[in-house]
């Protein structure tokens, strides 16, 4: 790293389609909004020559935008691919939102790629986000390396970030985490600021001066060297300690001098099997230079350090019937196995499917078996079924650029897979397999709407199906007791860009209404009622009295009927229709309008007429009862109580439980997890969680996360409950 030969920038660095595994790296850019990883981005394709200059690219002699605003504002929310060539290795980056409620897409440009790419601004540091993924990586063992930005801020320090990143992401081993280049600063401005201007290599010894615009190697003075003497000794031990070579730390100590080829070799199969996390840092390129400060260095990390996706397994795979199936990691001659990461629309192409591929080689116009994922509880339809793929493509901003063929390991772009969907298989149709899925995080922030007038109606349909079927994180129900349509969402931002989609690309116009959780009512005390339905008026008339006794039950025992009827009193054939119709008007309720639960009904007498009586008298005389014996006792509301689990820093345990005590939550008890946080499980009623997403990341700094389960109904508080019915009536 820092002494090789590159190739020039130009046409060689627009990526086409891999021809070998060993040629993709593909890379995975982590961090929080605003700390540059678009930036960066264009930074790499304008040094790797995938574009002529900062944010435009070539395409047959033809100059298009390749971010223009409204693509910039897409790209912030959803994950985006550019792939780049350097050195003859196809670069697959992934570019994703550094918004909290977007981490659905964080979580498929994981799955897609085979290593990581932290992005730290020197001037905001490192938020408590960015830690949780870091986390994540590490369960998984993905390499990851670090890379600082805004270096140009006046109160960025290199030096300071480092050690921050250490004593963040280095855990038990800080010596984990160390720079491979220290920055070279300028001349002081007027401001007092010393501007980077080309970085120092610690192994090399080389500097490699970026004042120009373009990447100049050049011996530093004498003076320089001993300067970075420390950096460069710390470095050289971290790189041996994590040496698949026994006795090289022996030969160290003894005063022996390591051979610099040995420790770069040494240091990329460090970093590439994750047990070494190397800083850099980078800038964009000053306006008409040609490339950006770091991103030489930062290009030769990826393609040397950074693992092929030979090295990277292949989550596991069954057959439709869940039968495990062996597949040899990433060869292009074994049997489909592809996932579709990313859906989007686009007006003009229609669907297009961003897939990774496992195994095999997928040919344009080739037919495939789509297996389905089984979020039928997030509004998505299972399925297998066999669909013949469009034109297939690599993607550069708003461009698709045509391939062939794309083999194991490579990242393409699928045009016209109607019924796939994020998440799912494909796989031959005359073999069809299943990938386990990506863990999908749960959408806990509803968002009640209606449509705004007929002619959304009629389209709101099929919006919401596409709606979903781009985004696993986003969960459609049709609630059957509030009757709402509710979109449950990651947070308030998500749920921006969920109406944004309905409005401007499905043509639909939404009005967002209060979300109702689903209340209950119950009897208080027991209580009885007679129901009469007599009518004559003219032919046959309608005839039926029936009188029951109702008494409150434990919590979850329904609805009981019995019958106690003395003396044919109430014919038989009509005892079951008393019960119906009890039960149709208690699913209706009896005071507020929502369903009746957990009482007895007895059935204890009632007259019938041998002509007049009929089942759908004694239904609605069975429903008159109910009524009036509920008219003459107090109706307690009850209201859903869920079970919530919060993980969280142990900074914030308290101002957690404080919050959870003042939603009416009755904490259940805490552990202790890894990592220095704690897991707090609590009962809290549902009303009170409404925005618990959103509370819950102001308060804790983007660091906690929550799980939640229903448990039961219980009474609400006779408060509560009053100011829920005085809602209700001005509604």
């Amino acid at each position: 790293m820092g002494d090789k030969a590159h190739t020039q920038p130009g046409a060689a660095g627009r990526a086409q389609a891999a021809d070998h595994p060993t040629s993709v790296r593909n890379v995975v850019l982590v961090g929080h909004s605003g700390s540059g990883k678009t930036t960066l981005v264009e930074a790499l394709a304008l040094t790797a020559g995938a574009v002529n200059r900062a944010g435009r690219v070539e395409d047959g002699g033809t100059v298009s935008d390749y971010d223009d605003i409204e693509h910039r504002q897409q790209r912030s929310v959803q994950l985006s691919l550019v792939p780049l060539e350097w050195d003859g290795i196809k670069i697959n980056l992934l570019d994703t939102p550094g918004y909290a409620d977007f981490v659905g897409e964080l979580r498929a440009g994981l799955r897609a790629a085979d290593a990581a790419l932290f992005v730290v601004s020197a001037s905001d540091g490192v938020d408590g986000s960015t830690r949780m993924v870091w986390d994540e990586c590490a369960a998984v063992g993905m390499p990851r390396a670090i890379v600082v930005t805004h270096l140009e801020a006046a109160r960025a320090n290199f030096d300071e970030m480092t050690r921050v990143c250490a004593e963040t992401f280095g855990g038990d081993d800080p010596d984990a985490v160390l720079p491979l280049y220290l920055p070279l600063h300028g001349p002081e401005g007027a401001d007092g600021h010393a501007p980077v201007t080309g970085l120092i290599g610690l192994l090399t010894q080389k500097l490699f001066d970026y004042s120009s615009g373009e990447r100049e190697e050049h011996e530093p003075e004498p003076d320089r060297l001993p300067l970075i003497e420390e950096a460069r000794n710390r470095l050289i031990e971290g790189i041996i300690a994590e040496s698949e070579d026994e006795t090289l730390m022996d030969r160290y100590l003894g005063g022996e001098s390591c051979d610099v080829k040995t420790l770069i070799e040494d240091l990329e199969k460090a970093v590439a099997r994750g047990a070494f996390f190397p800083v850099l840092a980078a800038a964009p390129a000053a306006e008409d230079a040609r490339q950006g400060l770091g991103t030489v260095e930062l290009l030769e990390l990826i393609t040397g350090g950074f693992p092929t996706p030979l090295e990277h397994g292949t989550p596991p795979v069954t057959t439709i019937d869940g039968t495990p199936r062996e597949l040899n990691p990433c060869d292009p001659d074994a049997p489909l196995v592809a996932e579709v990461v990313k859906t989007s629309s686009d007006p003009y192409v229609g669907r297009i499917s961003l897939i990774r591929l496992f195994s095999g080689t997928l040919r344009a116009d080739q037919t495939v078996h789509v297996s389905g994922h089984g979020l039928v509880d997030r509004g998505h339809e299972d399925h297998d079924v066999d669909e013949r793929i469009g034109a297939l493509s690599t993607p550069f901003g708003k461009q698709q650029r045509p391939v062939s063929h794309v083999i194991a390991g490579d990242l393409a772009c699928v045009a016209k897979l109607g019924r796939a969907e994020t998440g799912d298989t494909l796989s031959a149709k005359d073999d069809p397999l299943l990938m386990e899925p990506w863990e999908m995080p749960d959408p806990l922030l509803p968002l009640a709407i209606q449509a705004h007038s007929k002619p959304d109606e009629d389209k709101l349909s099929q919006g919401l199906a596409r709606l979903v079927a781009e985004d696993p994180t986003m969960r459609l129900e049709h609630n059957q007791d509030t009757h709402q349509v509710v979109l449950w969402c990651l947070g308030e931002a998500h749920a921006d860009v969920a109406l944004e989609r309905l409005r401007n690309r499905y043509g639909v116009q939404v009005d967002v209404v209060a979300h109702r959780v689903p209340l209950r009512e119950t009897f208080g005390d027991k209580a009885s009622g007679r129901g009469r339905h007599v009518k004559q008026s003219g032919g046959h008339g309608q005839f039926a009295i029936c009188e029951i006794d109702v008494e409150p039950l434990p919590g979850g025992s329904g609805i009981e009927f019995v019958d106690k009827v003395v003396g044919g009193a109430v014919p038989r054939q009509f005892i079951p229709s008393v019960e119906k119709g009890v039960r149709a008007q208690a699913a209706k309720g009896v005071a507020a309008g929502h369903p009746l639960i957990d009482v007895r009904v007895t059935l204890r007498d009632g007259k019938a007429h041998s002509v007049d009586s009929s089942d759908a008298a004694f239904q609605t005389a069975g429903a008159l009862a109910l009524r009036e014996a509920a008219a003459d006792v107090r109706i307690n509301l009850l209201e859903p109580v869920a079970e919530v689990s919060v993980l969280v820093g142990d900074d914030y345990v308290g101002p957690v439980m404080s919050d959870l005590s003042g939603r009416r939550g009755r904490v259940l008890g805490t552990e202790q997890s890894a990592g220095g946080r704690t897991l707090i499980r609590a009962e809290v009623p549902e009303i009170e969680i409404g925005r618990y997403s959103v509370d819950l990341r102001a308060l804790s700094h983007g660091t906690a996360r929550f799980s939640r389960r229903y448990v039961r109904h219980e009474p609400m508080p006779s408060q509560v409950a009053e100011r829920v019915r005085e809602e209700a009536l001005s509604a």
